[in-house]
């Protein structure tokens, strides 16, 4: 799902509000998010999931064409984590879709955490 797609999908939820204010408040929620990641705070929705930064540090990688040494400077990067709600709701849905047969689980460190 894209942003214009969640405006959509809100838009036909909501029909008494203009797309335009529910863009502004998409991207209210949105600029709060990254404001807050950026001043190195956790976000963390109920049933949803978690937003955090990891710091990766400097390192020396290789250039995959030449194979030269390069200095990786550190980074910090955003990090989100399933919420067990969601975890379960997803699973739920894929295992009906699929009419609760034959469908493979991925282990948990696998669907709990990703980056984004």
């Amino acid at each position: 799902m894209t942003k214009s797609g969640l405006i959509e999908v809100i838009a036909s939820r909501m029909s008494h509000l203009p797309a335009r204010d529910i863009e502004v408040v998409i991207n209210t929620i949105f600029d709060s998010m990254t404001e807050a990641l950026v001043g190195g705070d956790r976000i963390e929705i109920r049933g949803f999931g978690s937003f955090s930064v990891r710091h990766r540090r400097a390192r020396t990688g290789r250039n995959p064409k030449t194979g030269a040494a390069i200095d990786v400077p550190p980074k910090r990067v955003p990090f989100f984590t399933v919420g067990h709600e969601l975890r379960n709701r997803v699973n739920t849905g894929a295992q009906q879709a699929a009419g609760g047969q034959g469908t493979a689980e991925a282990p948990d460190h696998e669907t709990e955490r990703s980056s984004i």
